[in-house]
């Protein structure tokens, strides 16, 4: 699933690519992505794309007309931008969900790959008007330590699941859990309700790194490229079966019915592997 830095580099990307564009055509391959009934997607076209932004994992394409192209990518979706864009897609054809072709002849696609079509895509006047991005938390990255610290207790429970709740915070999903609970040296199952204020300092500082660390190495890249840019900068995430970069620790997995984690024993349960699932009964 795109989390905020892969989000956060679309954005730049379009504001490379697309602001400043016209566009042309935007075409309706698969309805059911269509969230809003009103503005109708026609009414994007002839208008002026004047920003691209984000909002947590959100991207946010905006016309001179006051209008808002919000995508929120899901597990399997994203952006495929093209320097040439085809004839409108044919309907239930193929993973082509909706395709927006500018002036300039170039465009992207949004498509989604799977049986699990969550890809979801929304024309509003104010983004707040999206019900997810109005019950976002604060960014990930403009929180401050204590906000941060104090909404993860308020939410109570595992830290894991904490920290990808988007109204606590928002644009933190799966993956960049994972990779920050290791820099953190944290079981994901730890209680936000019981850690130290030592702990929430280190969570902190590690989401506010490995989040930073991820936008700066992404953005630039094109759209192509960033998925497989996203997987060769993870520690932890879906490297199960692998030694961990820091301790050469085997990483490990949890798994659950629809997602897993992973972490490395060595640097974050004490060399313990976590038990089963949520029922672990390691010492927190």
């Amino acid at each position: 699933m795109p989390e905020l830095p892969e989000v956060e580099a679309l954005a730049a990307f379009l504001r490379e690519r697309a602001v400043g564009r016209v566009i042309g055509r935007v075409d309706v391959a698969a309805f059911s992505v269509l969230k809003t009934v009103e503005p109708a997607p026609s009414d994007l076209v002839g208008a002026t794309v004047v920003a691209a932004a984000r909002h947590g994992k959100f991207l946010d394409l905006s016309v001179d007309t006051g209008a808002h192209l919000l995508t929120h990518l899901a597990r399997a979706g994203w952006l495929r931008f093209r320097d040439a864009v085809g004839p409108p897609p044919k309907p239930g054809k193929g993973p082509i969900a909706l395709r927006v072709a500018l002036d300039d002849g170039a465009g992207f696609d949004l498509t989604e790959a799977g049986t699990q079509k969550r890809l979801a895509v929304y024309v509003v006047r104010d983004p707040s008007d999206v019900p997810g991005v109005a019950a976002l938390g604060p960014d990930a990255l403009a929180v401050d330590r204590q906000q941060f610290a104090g909404r993860l207790r308020a939410r109570r429970g595992q830290v894991k699941g904490a920290l990808t709740d988007q109204t606590v915070v928002a644009g933190i999903g799966n993956a960049y859990s994972d990779e920050i609970l290791h820099v953190a040296r944290l079981s994901p199952f730890a209680l936000t309700g019981r850690m130290s204020e030592e702990q929430h300092d280190r969570l902190f500082g590690a989401t506010q790194q490995v989040l930073a660390e991820a936008v700066t190495r992404l953005t630039g890249q094109r759209a192509a490229t960033l998925k497989a840019e996203k997987r060769s900068g993870l520690r932890v995430h879906a490297r199960a079966g692998l030694p961990c970069p820091v301790c050469g620790d085997l990483i490990r997995e949890v798994s659950f019915a629809d997602s897993s984690l992973q972490y490395c024993p060595g640097c974050q349960t004490g060399g313990r592997p976590l038990a089963d699932r949520r029922l672990s009964k390691l010492v927190r």
